[in-house]
């Protein structure tokens, strides 16, 4: 096992060479193709959702199942082990296999044969992108110095809007004249060439490097310690408030984002009664245009504002979410032709948090336990906010449907976009946190 960490970390750069700002910039390129595609392949659920209850006779809660737990349970309880490993060998390695693995499960969606295969399926898509985000979080950090931070973190979390963008854009259009499982396909298989493009074109940074403190890995793979390394990374999470409050911040705000991701295709459909087409390329401009903006917007302002004082990393986030909150009322209760204006300052606030808080996150990491954290974060994160945001809403929809009719779905994206506000509050505590540490 130890030789093994030895080969992996020979690609790593030596420690004394320089990196330069084109390679970083080229390094998170890639990294951010790698971020596109798991978003395709996880958004497009969203899309192929009313062919798939209407072929198979599902219910709301059924589909949220598909598209929230029987992902994210995987995806994210897999991520702590991988971290550990990633912490002691090559990321790059790692996240070029995770890309892989996603991908060919993503197509193997196209030949599934009812409910159950179709779960177990999206299980295999959770199983690989399990191996992506941390190790990417890791490298990113030790490519940026934390000045820097947020706006590259930022430019990471694009991923999260342009490959929602595609999924919307190219899956509305796919499955309208071939099919949702020609959908499938088409969106799983171009992640191989970005898995090739990971594990032969990007090399390991060392880790600490934009800090000016090296340190090697961990040393050898030994499965006795991943227990206390996640141990110690859980009680560096409890005792640093500022990192506990973020994590409080993001895990409540992705409970509503994946809610409204996954469900926002059918509301359109269903209370306006949109065009499927006409709804794909409305969801894929704006969350694509302005959903980037608004996660470039928020990281920038993050480091301007919090090279003046720290807690304005967490705090854009909060303002932005209490800002947004009066704005989500009107688009729920509103005619479509109001709403559809609203939905884009939605969206540009709704895109602040993700860059500061992965920031926040790493910045105030163990430089050895950087992926582990990260991962402790997506783990919380995607088990409440994944797994359970997009099952609430069927719930929600399901319980309210015999008042509410085919309105059920807009009451209960309604009801639970409040939680946002909660989010908020933990972001203020965060700040306040970062204060009084300092």
């Amino acid at each position: 096992m130890a030789a093994e960490t030895a080969a992996a970390q020979s690609d790593a750069v030596p420690s004394g060479v320089s990196i330069s700002k084109n390679y970083r910039r080229y390094a998170l390129g890639v990294l951010l193709l790698a971020y596109i595609s798991s978003y395709v392949d996880r958004q497009i659920m969203g899309v192929v959702l009313p062919s798939i209850k209407a072929e198979y006779a599902l219910a709301d809660w059924q589909l949220g199942f598909l598209s929230g737990i029987a992902f994210a349970i995987f995806y994210a309880t897999l991520g702590m082990p991988i971290a550990f490993v990633a912490d002691r060998s090559s990321r790059r390695n790692i996240i070029a296999w995770a890309i892989t693995i996603w991908s060919v499960m993503t197509a193997a969606c196209a030949f599934v044969t009812g409910f159950w295969t179709l779960a177990f399926a999206r299980i295999g898509v959770g199983v690989g992108e399990a191996g992506s985000s941390p190790p990417s979080h890791s490298m990113i950090a030790d490519l940026y110095p934390a000045e820097e931070r947020n706006g590259a973190l930022a430019i990471y979390a694009l991923g999260v809007y342009l490959g929602t963008m595609i999924a919307f854009a190219v899956g509305a259009f796919v499955v309208t004249e071939y099919g949702w499982r020609a959908a499938f396909l088409l969106v799983g298989l171009p992640g191989l060439v970005i898995a090739a493009l990971v594990r032969f074109t990007l090399v390991e940074p060392p880790r600490g490097h934009s800090d000016g403190k090296v340190e090697q890995a961990a040393g050898p793979i030994e499965w006795s310690q991943l227990y206390a390394q996640i141990g110690a990374g859980f009680k560096h999470i409890w005792s640093d408030k500022a990192s506990f409050h973020t994590i409080m911040g993001v895990t409540l705000i992705s409970f509503v984002g994946y809610g409204g991701a996954v469900w926002g295709y059918s509301f359109f459909i269903r209370s306006f009664q949109m065009d499927p087409v006409d709804t794909g390329v409305f969801l894929a401009l704006t969350v694509g245009i302005f959903g980037a903006t608004g996660a470039i917007l928020g990281g920038k302002l993050a480091d301007h504002l919090g090279a003046r004082d720290i807690r304005w990393g967490p705090w854009i986030v909060a303002l932005a979410k209490v800002v947004a909150a009066p704005l989500i009322l009107v688009f729920y209760l509103s005619s479509m032709d109001v709403a559809l204006w609203v939905y884009v300052p939605v969206t540009i606030l709704g895109a602040f948090y993700l860059g500061p808080s992965f920031a926040l996150i790493q910045s105030r990491a163990p430089l050895s336990m950087r992926t582990t954290v990260s991962s402790i974060m997506l783990f919380i994160l995607n088990i409440i906010g994944l797994g359970l945001g997009p099952q609430m809403v069927g719930i929600v929809s399901d319980l309210l449907a015999p008042v509410y009719g085919v309105e059920s779905l807009r009451y209960a994206l309604l009801i639970t976009s409040f939680i946002s506000l909660w989010g908020a509050w933990h972001y203020y505590l965060a700040g306040k946190a970062m204060k009084a540490a300092s």
